[in-house]
């Protein structure tokens, strides 16, 4: 796995695997178009970092433009695919829905042609804790059914994980799907809780804390997801032998195909988080109370054991040192006294 093509790489999942790749060895090849869902800037900010290494190269183009991908495997040949590029967010799937069709289906598919006909050894995409949707069992486990999609961003990466079955079914592509629980740390996403608290707080604004504040997130730093993907990349998914159709088990196949959680385990309030976040600001939030918005969950809390057990890997950072490491980031970033 030395010539890796990652897709969103200059996001913030996307821009951290890019870095850890290139410091252990590997070739990185950088897709991303740089579109003005949030601000551009941060985005080339971070792509900055990269492009100081000799070995990552920035291709920007839009992944759901058909030819330019079928061009671009036809020119390279890559080890490993991981797809991180996807519109994210539950609640603007409810606002501009087709953007989720473009990039998270009609993308998808084109990547996956790609590794299709070009003898790509693992394809690894970013699939979401959101999946399990109306699903109340807790902690929510890779074995457990989950076809009851409360969102279109969670129908689409559902459909993901089935449309890359479906390649590992009739082309043998080794696939791995990752659902990632509610991400968080530096660089991160300015549309996401931790960065507009952050911003308020300092700004003396009130933020809005959604379902009165009887929310549970399983919080997953960003260095324990980056680690988690980095390590399946290099664990090339196998039939399972055990594989029953009687039976079936949703996390594995008769064909090379898995899916994995990577979270925490431990499910945490988000009013802790916000006292947290106040503790590492020294500033109290004032808080409007909202009730739950349309596709959100009240909790999320990830059953790792198939991590643990495959790959040896449990995530585990906690709340007081990831939170710190974002605000200091934020600090210097926005250079705030």
């Amino acid at each position: 796995m030395k010539k890796i093509l990652v897709t969103g790489a200059a996001g913030f999942i996307g821009a951290h695997l890019s870095q850890k790749l290139i410091a252990n060895g590997a070739e990185v090849y950088g897709i991303d178009n740089i579109n003005d869902y949030y601000s551009p800037q941060l985005k080339i900010d971070r792509m900055a970092a990269l492009a100081e290494g000799e070995r990552f190269t920035h291709l920007n183009m839009d992944i759901s433009d058909r030819q330019a991908m079928a061009q671009l495997f036809q020119e390279h040949s890559f080890d490993c695919v991981v797809n991180l590029a996807a519109q994210a967010g539950v609640r603007y799937s409810l606002e501009n829905p087709h953007s989720y069709v473009d990039t998270n289906l009609v993308a998808f598919v084109n990547i996956l042609e790609g590794c299709r006909h070009s003898g790509v050894k693992h394809f690894v995409y970013a699939s979401s804790s959101s999946v399990y949707g109306a699903n109340t069992t807790m902690p929510f486990s890779v074995h457990d059914n989950v076809d009851h999609p409360v969102s279109l961003y969670a129908a689409s990466k559902k459909a993901n994980e089935l449309m890359a079955h479906t390649y590992s079914h009739l082309f043998g592509l080794p696939t791995t799907g990752l659902r990632f629980f509610t991400v968080y740390g530096p660089w991160g996403r300015p549309d996401m809780a931790l960065f507009l608290f952050t911003k308020a707080i300092l700004a003396g604004e009130p933020i809005n804390v959604f379902n009165n504040g009887n929310m549970e997130r399983d919080f997953t730093f960003i260095h324990d997801i980056v680690e988690g993907v980095f390590r399946v990349i290099y664990k090339v998914p196998e039939p399972n032998p055990a594989w029953s159709s009687a039976d079936p088990d949703p996390a594995t196949s008769y064909c090379p195909y898995r899916v994995y959680n990577i979270g925490n385990n431990n499910k945490e309030k988000l009013l802790r988080y916000i006292e947290i976040l106040e503790d590492c600001l020294g500033k109290k939030a004032e808080m409007n109370l909202m009730p739950m918005q349309p596709g959100d969950v009240p909790a999320t809390y990830a059953n790792v054991d198939d991590l643990v057990a495959d790959l040896d890997y449990k995530p585990g950072t906690t709340l007081e040192y990831g939170i710190d490491k974002f605000v200091s980031w934020y600090k210097e970033y926005y250079k705030v006294l």
